[in-house]
């Protein structure tokens, strides 16, 4: 499945990249009830936002949590993050699908003409 997130930094494209990728999973709201700090290093932005993707469904999975709520800080080829959610409640947020992991298919990071960035790739059900 893809998933694909924008903003006016590339801050907020991961961001929204995280909420996609919760979207996948559920289309129900998740409260923001429990901090989760992610670090990740890459060599480039797209590597960033695999390493950024299969953090958050690596905490989903370990902390059996959804996330509704980012903050990102990238330099230097680090993202310094913040996901908060709460536990899954099957009963609330009808899971419809697991996210194994982000892909390197249709991988991209960029910036448009308009000064608008994008992080998009595919994500593993």
């Amino acid at each position: 499945m893809g998933i694909e997130g924008y903003g006016k930094s590339l801050d907020e494209a991961f961001c929204a990249a995280g909420h996609a990728l919760t979207a996948v999973v559920t289309d129900r709201p998740v409260h923001p009830l429990q901090r989760v700090d992610i670090d990740c290093t890459a060599a480039d932005p797209e590597l960033l936002l695999v390493e950024w993707l299969n953090a958050l469904v690596y905490e989903m999975a370990e902390r059996r949590m959804l996330f509704g709520r980012f903050e990102v800080r990238i330099g230097d080829n680090r993202l310094r993050g913040t996901a908060w959610g709460e536990p899954v409640d099957k009963g609330r947020h009808e899971p419809a699908a697991e996210v194994k992991g982000a892909t390197y298919t249709a991988l991209r990071v960029g910036q448009d003409e308009a000064g608008r960035w994008s992080a998009a790739c595919v994500v593993d059900v």
